[in-house]
């Protein structure tokens, strides 16, 4: 075989090669070796030169220089080229035969899911729904319920102060009086909403809780119609073999006051979840109602407190830890 015929031999051997090297069937450093190296072909073409005869020699060996420099530089711009490739992020090569990556589902929070519900069963009964500001000032939230300055009372709600006159609300009862100061009886409201107190942290009270406050006003109201309204939804939201049991308390807004307590299977204690009472005539008298003509009862639901009875949960403290393990119980 010429030494032409071996050249265009190594050309297409090499040209194989460099195919064989984008299929991944051979790598970088045995294309080398092969064509490149000491022993390797184009090395092999220049020792046949010492063959030829000497008026030969000059052509031979530009004609093999050639070779070597457009074999090299063909070698080099494959491998430039593969290793562009293989340096793009992985997200340029997203295979979109593939299947999809289920996504996680979210759900109703229990808090949320708890106060949707008793929404819900007051609504049933003619209550309305309204909110108010977290931030109030002292009268809506202190002075017009009853709070005089630097009563007592006031100590029984460790609040945050913004500063002297506004505070992060210490229940949603601010609420009550907003409405009352620009509706005229009869009112039937349910006031849900964040409150928060300056508390101890354990597992049953939190710096930041949940109230479902409750309002009715109109002519000739009784306790008995509060009670009736309490066990109505207890019933509802527990069972009608709810355990429950109304004590006497002291608000400074109702008059009188009763506490209500449902039993903790869990605990095997009664756990307390409605402050409650007939509304004080000091209130009505603050937003510019007669108390000879109106009566009315308030109550206040710690959500939080319904929801672990509901849910059998035993630490308040599950439901601000963003857990998705505790979370996902509740699908």
């Amino acid at each position: 075989m010429s030494l032409d015929q071996q050249i265009e031999a190594v050309r297409e051997q090499f040209r194989t090669s460099l195919d064989s090297l984008l299929n991944d069937s051979k790598s970088v450093e045995d294309i080398r070796i092969e064509f490149f190296g000491r022993k390797g072909k184009i090395a092999g073409l220049f020792a046949r030169l010492k063959e030829l005869p000497a008026s030969e020699k000059p052509s031979a060996g530009k004609l093999l220089n050639e070779l070597r420099n457009n074999l090299q530089q063909q070698f080099d711009q494959t491998q430039e080229k593969l290793e562009s490739t293989t340096s793009k992020p992985a997200e340029d090569y997203f295979d979109y035969t593939l299947p999809g990556v289920p996504v996680k589902r979210g759900t109703v929070h229990p808090i949320q899911a708890t106060m949707d519900e008793m929404k819900d069963i007051f609504q049933t009964i003619g209550f309305n729904v309204a909110y108010g500001p977290e931030i109030d000032d002292d009268r809506h939230n202190f002075e017009a319920l009853n709070f005089p300055p630097h009563h007592p009372a006031r100590d029984m709600q460790d609040t945050f102060f913004v500063d002297k006159q506004t505070v992060l609300r210490t229940h949603t009862s601010n609420v009550q009086i907003h409405l009352m100061e620009n509706q005229r009886p009869p009112l039937r409201y349910l006031m849900p909403g964040k409150v928060y107190r300056n508390e101890a942290i354990s597992f049953k009270h939190y710096c930041l809780f949940h109230q479902v406050e409750g309002l009715y006003v109109d002519k000739n109201v009784s306790f008995v119609d509060l009670k009736g309204t309490v066990y109505y939804f207890l019933q509802k939201m527990f069972g009608k073999d709810v355990k429950a049991r109304f004590r006497p308390s002291f608000f400074p807004f109702t008059e009188p006051s009763a506490e209500v307590d449902i039993w903790n299977e869990q605990r095997n204690q009664w756990m307390e979840i409605v402050g409650c009472g007939m509304v004080d005539p000091n209130v009505f008298e603050s937003v510019g109602y007669d108390p000879a003509v109106w009566h009315g009862f308030a109550f206040g639901f710690g959500v939080e407190r319904i929801a672990m009875l509901k849910y059998k949960i035993d630490d308040i403290r599950l439901f601000y830890q963003s857990d998705v393990r505790f979370l996902e119980q509740f699908k």
